[in-house]
């Protein structure tokens, strides 16, 4: 994850704030550094403001929202967030700019305030997105049998959509219901058979299943990293222990159903 970015102490025009991020898009991750006060910061406004009179971006939702989702994707959830807030600004709030809040919020570690931009999408034509987000957010706190649930919905509704078909998958083989994850997990990698987080999905489902050597078979044909291989043996160990639990949650309820 990248270092927090934080924007420089003044009100900017949209425009200007458009053609910042895309100047920090065309830079990639490469470090910035302030000068702080005085002369540098002066001829780095004046620099700016430069690139705007020569250059201007459009001034148009759309191309905002394309260039905050941009930086989303090159981690820059901090600054994402000032921008939507410009955004809203200027444009009000749309499911849009909702689910990028609601992810930026999930990436810089504000769960509550998340799980509320998440909510708001329900009642939107991007409520898949706001069930997806709840079940990741339920999943990181550690209760798959809830993210099971959100992630259930939000298959339901996207029935399609590889990335969430694979979530629906690893929480329930996290849930430690094994046979429940095959489904899913097979339908994402044949959806997008290029998907490396559904690659390892796949790897992982191999060893909660028993069929440990396909597994290693399957991580070496792929060419895993170790750090990788390492992280898909740490999470079938707990997917293992989550599966004998639930054996035993699932037959304490069969005998209570059948005592009844």
């Amino acid at each position: 994850m990248s270092d927090p970015y934080t924007g420089r102490p003044r009100t900017r025009t949209l425009r200007e704030a458009v053609c910042v991020a895309a100047l920090a898009l065309c830079c990639g991750a490469c470090a910035f550094k302030e000068s702080g006060y005085g002369a540098g910061a002066q001829a780095e406004r004046a620099a700016a403001q430069a690139a705007a009179d020569k250059d201007p971006a459009p001034d148009t939702p759309g191309m905002y929202l394309a260039l905050i989702d941009r930086m989303q994707h090159q981690g820059l959830y901090y600054a994402s967030l000032a921008h939507i807030d410009a955004y809203e600004k200027q444009y009000g709030a749309t499911p849009e700019s909702t689910l990028l809040r609601a992810d930026a919020l999930r990436e810089t570690g504000q769960p509550s305030a998340s799980a509320q931009a998440y909510r708001a999408l329900l009642r939107t034509a991007l409520a898949a997105r706001g069930h997806r987000g709840l079940g990741l957010l339920a999943g990181a706190a550690g209760d798959f049998r809830e993210a099971s649930r959100q992630l259930t919905q939000a298959v339901a509704l996207a029935p399609t959509d590889a990335a969430t078909l694979s979530d629906l998958g690893y929480a329930l083989l996290r849930e430690g219901a094994v046979a429940d994850a095959r489904v899913p997990l097979m339908q994402a990698a044949e959806l997008d058979a290029h998907s490396a987080r559904i690659k390892s999905n796949l790897a992982l489902l191999m060893f909660a299943q028993g069929r440990a050597k396909e597994a290693r078979a399957w991580m070496d044909d792929q060419r895993f990293s170790p750090p990788v291989r390492s992280a898909i043996r740490e999470d079938a160990a707990k997917v293992a222990s989550a599966a004998r639990s639930y054996r035993v949650g699932a037959a304490a309820s069969r005998d209570a159903a059948a005592s009844r």
